[in-house]
């Protein structure tokens, strides 16, 4: 609706200063046409915002001018009391500012909308872990808000997946985020793109450097480029397997984070058909906690990896027996 998007110009002039025409069409997903006739809406109801045309113009507010807005539907609402992601905000040091901003929040809403959204808090819980993630080493992400929120450089000690000793970066941050219950920084190095997460960090030092971004780039549009080379990334072992109907469900819980698609299952066979991806190839000898219910039909070489992890299993307790007799 237009009295909608009059709302949203106001209130990203209100904390932006000066945007450029193009990127509130983009925002508001209109034309640049309407956006300047929804300036001249603003204009002739007594908003002082003007135009201001050329490479580094823009639309603006007259300085000094602010308006405290409170006119959010019931639907703004409920999201914005549904938005507390349990443990996001405990990881920043937050959660007493969030509760404080959302007391003031309700303060401010109409009141025909307080107790829908008081409802809504208490009715919608949002988790962002994932069911058995395993033991996670503590995070410490005080180091790197810093200097994500100072736009400053930081010296990383980093401890890639599979290597014993921590590799030392320089580094151009763009922000922080969580994904299923993992923090994530995301950074520049020498001008690419790099994902690096929270847990591998083993030291990090706030330089006094400015950070370093690419003009015009923001932190969703750098995780948008990690994010999709991660999963469109073509190494790793692909594996086949079939799985026996009555461990099905237990097998999608603890194979969640390998399965690549959901099982073929046509409701009749005794066995279901499933794809996994393992990051190397011992990592298929995950498939061992599910004893014969679990078969590996392809490649051969994941077959045999599996073979040996049983033998070495095999080896281990048939030994332990000679000891102990």
């Amino acid at each position: 609706m237009k009295s909608d998007r009059l709302l949203s110009i106001l209130l990203l002039l209100q904390t932006r200063g000066r945007v450029p025409a193009p990127e509130l069409a983009d925002r508001l997903e209109v034309s640049v046409r309407t956006v300047y006739r929804d300036v001249e809406a603003l204009s002739a109801a007594g908003v002082p915002v003007y135009a201001e045309r050329g490479r580094h113009g823009g639309i603006e507010l007259l300085a000094g001018f602010r308006t405290d807005v409170t006119g959010l539907t019931a639907d703004e609402s409920r999201a914005l009391f549904i938005l507390a992601a349990q443990g996001a905000h405990a990881a920043l040091g937050l959660d007493a500012a969030l509760g404080s901003a959302l007391r003031k929040v309700m303060a401010a809403l109409p009141a025909p909308h307080r107790s829908a959204a008081e409802v809504a808090s208490r009715r919608v819980l949002v988790d962002a872990a994932r069911w058995r993630p395993g033991p996670q080493q503590a995070v410490d992400l005080a180091v790197l808000q810093d200097a994500v929120f100072a736009d400053r450089r930081l010296k990383l000690r980093y401890r890639h997946s599979g290597e014993r000793e921590p590799r030392t970066y320089t580094v151009d941050p763009y922000g922080l985020v969580a994904k299923a219950g993992v923090w994530y920084l995301v950074a520049d190095r020498r001008g690419r793109p790099r994902l690096f997460r929270a847990d591998r960090v083993r030291s990090a030092r706030v330089l006094e450097e400015p950070v370093r971004r690419r003009a015009r780039v923001e932190l969703a549009d750098a995780w948008e480029v990690v994010r999709r080379e991660v999963e469109e990334r073509e190494d790793g072992v692909q594996v086949t397997v079939r799985v026996r109907r009555e461990a099905l469900d237990m097998f999608q819980r603890m194979a969640a984070a390998q399965l690549t698609a959901l099982p073929e299952d046509d409701g009749a066979s005794e066995w279901v058909v499933a794809r996994l991806s393992y990051p190397v190839l011992r990592a298929v000898r995950q498939l061992l906690a599910f004893s014969d219910r679990v078969e590996i039909l392809d490649p051969p070489e994941a077959r045999e990896e599996l073979v040996a992890g049983a033998r070495a299993v095999l080896d281990r307790y048939q030994g332990r027996d000679r000891d102990d007799g």
